[in-house]
Order: C-alpha cells, then structure tokens, then sequence
C-alpha cells in the first residue's frame, strides 16, 4: 500500500527546555479504515494538523480508543534508532482485537513509522537523556449513536521531541499505594493500551498528588491486596534474593520496557520471578530489613527508582536522595542500548538510516 508524503518543512531550532509531551514535529501519519470498502484505505503523511471529526463518532460515546508509546533515539555514531517497535505494533494490534477495532499490517505500520521519523528526523535532540516520542494511536470515527463496534477508524502516528520524564531527573520518586480504587480488573481492558484505563487511574493520580506522592501503586480489584502497576510504569520489587515483578494476569500492560528489564537481569544472572506480590509481603520484609529496593519502568521514563511507598500509615522509606542500585545500572544500561553507547545483543533497535 502506496503512502503519500508532503514535503519536508524546514528544520526547526528546538527549544532548550523540553517539557514532556508539549512540543510536536510537523507532520502526522494518518490512515482510515472502512470496513464496509474493504479495511485500511490512504495512508498518507502530511502536514500536522487538527482533526475534523464528527460530534457524534462514536470514540466519543463509546469508548474506541488506544494509543502505544515509544521512542527515537540519535546514537553516538549519528544514526537514528527506534527502541524495539515491533514489539509495540504487536501489542497495538492485541489492543486493536480486545476493543473490537481493526488490526493493521505490522509490516506496513513499520515501514510508515520509519517514513515518518525519516521526514522528521530533525526534531530528535541531541542531547542526553532526550528523544523523540511516537504516539500511535486508534480511534472510531463513525458518526452513530449506538452500542457496537465502530465501522471506521483512523490509526494516527504524531511524534514529540522530549526531555526527561521527571523534569528534576533521575531522581527516586515517592509512590502512594492505594485501596480506594482499581485500575483495572482481570479480563477486562487493563492488558490492553485503551484510552480509557488511563481515565480510570486519574483519581488515584490525583489523590497520590495531593498528598505529595509522584504515582499510585495500583492493587488488584478482587483482593485489593496484591499488587499490580503503577500509573504509567510496570513495577519491579528487590528483595533479598529475588527481583520480583508482577505476573501477567490479564489486568496489567505487557510492557516493552517491562520486558527488555527481565531479559537484562537474566543475562546479569539474577533470580528474576514473575508472580504474586502481596502489599503484606512488602511490608514484612520491609521490616525484616529484607526489601532492598523498589523501581519502575516504562518507555517515558525508562527506570524510575521508587524513594518511599506509604500504605495507610505505613511508610516504606528507601533513600529519598539516591536511586537505588540496581534501578541506576539498569537504567544505564538500557539508556546505554538506546543511544548506542552499549552494544546491542538482542537486536532491540530499528535503524531509520
């Protein structure tokens, strides 16, 4: 499938504080789908602009909506690198089948991401710690007022020159567990990438920022006692012996990041489980002396050390000034493959030059 390209607009100077997600580059991939003209239809690459969409399409009313996250990275010998994309277009389309949307050609969305980091390659800054971020994303289009799977869509890639996720850097963050609220539950949409279960999270966002916490730890929906992932980041425990993080049960994202970590402490020779990891368990081997450290990740942030967690009346207390050890070494070394200062042994990039 041909794609159209507008031309090239100039390059731009970059401001020198990139705030997280405010800044996008000039163009914007954009394709439709019908279902009743056979499926996908002209992908095209064009100049970025606001949508016309009608008020009664039904990713308004009812819901169809993801979005996947990832990033470009300029390495040290002036190439430009994507960090593991067809991992993030496999689960694109796994999110696309449990909302009922249509999937789209991996190949293909390869090729017109590449197309599109190619055309706009100039946005990605030079500086460490900074990248270029590609949002995919899917919604329903079709005007109706009715409860069923939409006939047409439009799957969108825009990209947004950044800096670190946390403006102070790397820094450990304080992390608020809470009970109050879920997520997500089992067989529901918390393994896929809806728009919606980032609805869902926003109130225990917003309780964790009032009491001055970063992020929520969210607990599972049935017992509210183990727990799950934190609002934008996959989350992994260091105990004595073991880094444990929680298994895949159908309510919590299969994270890029998430993976690449497991594959890394492996080949470091850690104990690495998925499983079960009660809020109780935490807390006693916290007393025990024997919880050495708390980190999250995800593809904004890359590695988030946690500095303290604060169940109830129970605070957990790591180092408030220091990221932790491990969370520092993995950040480095997955920061490290990504800009091409680290050799590559799993072949996660994807050359755009």
């Amino acid at each position: 499938m041909s794609t159209e390209v507008i031309e090239k607009t100039n390059k731009v100077k970059l401001p020198e504080n990139l705030v997280f997600g405010k800044l996008f580059t000039d163009h914007i991939f954009e394709m439709d789908y019908d279902g009743s003209k056979g499926g996908w239809q002209t992908p095209v690459i064009k100049k970025l602009e606001n949508l016309s969409i009608h008020p009664a399409a039904m990713v308004f009313h009812y819901g169809q909506a993801l979005f996947e996250g990832l990033k470009a990275y300029n390495l040290v010998d002036g190439r430009v690198a994507i960090f593991r994309p067809e991992k993030n277009i496999e689960r694109l389309n796994k999110s696309a089948s449990r909302l009922c949307m249509p999937e789209a050609d991996p190949e293909l969305v390869l090729k017109w991401l590449i197309d599109l980091i190619r055309l706009d390659k100039d946005w990605i800054p030079d500086r460490s710690g900074h990248s270029l971020y590609i949002r995919p994303f899917m919604i329903s289009t079709e005007p109706c007022f009715g409860v069923r799977p939409a006939e047409q869509y439009k799957l969108m890639i825009i990209l947004s020159p950044v800096g670190p996720y946390y403006p102070e850097g790397f820094k450990p963050v304080p992390i608020l567990v809470i009970d109050q609220y879920v997520r997500a539950v089992k067989r529901g949409t918390g393994e896929a990438k809806a728009a919606g279960n980032y609805a869902a999270s926003l109130i225990g966002q917003s309780q964790a920022k009032q009491e001055g916490f970063s992020q929520v730890l969210w607990l599972d929906a049935i017992e509210h006692k183990y727990i799950e992932e934190v609002g934008a980041m996959n989350i992994f425990v260091r105990f004595k012996d073991e880094v444990a993080t929680p298994n895949l049960s159908g309510s919590i994202l299969p994270g890029v990041t998430r993976m690449s970590v497991i594959q890394i402490l492996k080949d470091w020779g850690y104990n690495v489980t998925e499983r079960q990891i009660s809020i109780d368990e935490m807390v006693t081997a916290y007393d025990k002396g024997e919880l050495l450290e708390v980190f999250g990740c995800g593809t904004a942030a890359v590695i988030s050390s946690v500095s303290k967690l604060k169940f109830y009346d129970k605070l957990m207390i790591f180092n408030e000034s220091q990221a932790g050890e491990l969370s520092l070494k993995l950040y480095n070394e997955l920061t490290g493959i990504q800009y091409g200062k680290i050799e590559d042994r799993h072949n996660w990039l994807t050359y755009v030059d």
